[in-house]
């Protein structure tokens, strides 16, 4: 099956797979980078502003992507981001450090992120057929989490004490993809398709997003998934929070051991192996599986596994449901993430791929930000209430995404 599929499909998996290896070693520690360099609280806001800057330059990035090409947005992005590199390693050097100079360059890495991701994801969808999406989305969701958790593992023992040495790994990786993204991505936007009257300026960008304001199906799409990924970002903030509360540092049984010296925090993290591990391992199987089967149905399942499964785990005290519940909504998550960016891909219209791609965004952001504002009610519902959240977050997105797949609800109302 994967021979079957594009040569830029394959080539955008394996330099996703790279580009997320060299990010996952360096960015998830970069909040203690400049704890330690300035301040926590600078740390904050910086990391925040990296975030906000990545989001404003997709938005662009996506318009851009339906204008000048797919490709020449991946090169530039890439460009960027070997630049970004070269600078964080000059000033992270022995002879010189500046963790300002290092925050304007994760800036820059930022803003090719977003210029490049929207024309990535619009790339695959031009050059796939809706028989091969599932087990494509499948397979790039794949390669993403198994290069995160070797990232993550190689940054986790390396950062704090070998930082310079992998910044030299860094751009040596982003040469690569860089060369690579040259070398075997071809241009798939169709020229044709663009009207004379489009511009890349500011008053085209907000024609193009105020077409998608007026794509009633589309906009319901993004809310069901906003919902249930506000889910799965309860367990880096409640479900983090509450296990570090139930299991404070001290010996436990666990898997007929006893006195085994772990805290909540450890156990999350234990969970969280035990989720990308099965993500690694099954997602090949599951994507068979998938293919010749009714996407929106075991979307639907995907849905309420992943919720209950997270409900569960923002419930129970016992740490054998817990591991229980991870597989049930790692089952979920298999279901739901390649059936939803299929169907995702059939709703979009295909003269602004990049478009849409840049706004299917706002579910990764909005969500984050749902997330984190469960830790300002959660103390008021107590567990037993965020575990209701979770499931009528899990229906919510049921429901938004079913009406939003109706037959009826087809029509764009286009602008006025």
């Amino acid at each position: 099956m994967f021979k079957e599929l594009h040569p830029n499909i394959k080539a955008r998996i394996a330099i996703s797979f790279l580009s997320k290896l060299a990010s996952s070693m360096i960015f998830p520690f970069m909040a203690i980078y400049f704890s330690k360099e300035i301040n926590v609280g600078i740390a904050g806001i910086l990391l925040m502003l990296n975030i906000v800057v990545q989001f404003v330059a997709s938005i662009y990035g996506g318009h851009l992507a339906d204008h000048i090409g797919r490709r020449k947005l991946m090169v530039w992005g890439e460009w960027m981001k070997v630049v970004g590199f070269a600078v964080m390693l000059l000033v992270n050097s022995p002879l010189f450090a500046s963790p300002w100079i290092t925050f304007l360059a994760l800036l820059l890495i930022a803003v090719s992120q977003g210029m490049a991701v929207p024309a990535s994801d619009a790339m695959l969808i031009d050059v796939s057929t809706r028989e091969v999406r599932a087990f494509m989305y499948s397979i790039n969701y794949w390669a993403n989490n198994l290069s995160v958790t070797i990232g993550v593992v190689i940054g986790g023992w390396l950062f704090q004490s070998y930082l310079f040495e992998m910044l030299i790994a860094l751009l040596v990786l982003s040469l690569i993809t860089t060369w690579l993204t040259i070398a075997l991505i071809s241009e798939t936007l169709d020229f044709s398709t663009i009207q004379a009257t489009d511009t890349i300026g500011l008053k085209s960008l907000l024609r193009s997003y105020r077409k998608i304001m007026y794509d009633f199906r589309f906009l319901l799409f993004t809310l069901g998934g906003i919902a249930v990924l506000s889910i799965e970002f309860q367990r880096n903030n409640f479900i983090s929070v509450r296990l570090a509360d139930v299991f404070p540092p001290g010996l436990y049984s666990l898997f007929g051991f006893s006195d085994i010296f772990f805290d909540g925090i450890k156990l999350l993290s234990v969970l969280t192996l035990v989720n990308t591990l099965m993500i690694v391992l099954f997602t090949a199987p599951f994507a068979k599986w998938i293919r010749h089967r009714e996407l929106q149905k075991w979307m639907y399942v995907g849905f309420g596994l992943f919720a209950i499964g997270f409900a569960i785990c923002a419930v129970t005290d016992s740490i054998w449901v817990l591991f229980g519940a991870t597989v049930v909504l790692s089952v979920g998550e298999l279901l739901y993430v390649p059936t939803r960016q299929t169907i995702l891909a059939d709703i979009v219209d295909e003269r602004m791929r990049g478009t849409y791609m840049a706004f299917n965004g706002f579910v990764f952001q909005i969500g984050k930000l749902i997330g984190a504002g469960s830790l300002i009610f959660a103390p008021y519902i107590g567990k037993y209430g965020m575990g209701v959240f979770i499931l009528l977050c899990g229906a919510v997105g049921i429901m938004l995404t079913s009406i939003a797949l109706k037959p009826k609800t087809v029509s764009v109302k286009q602008e006025l």
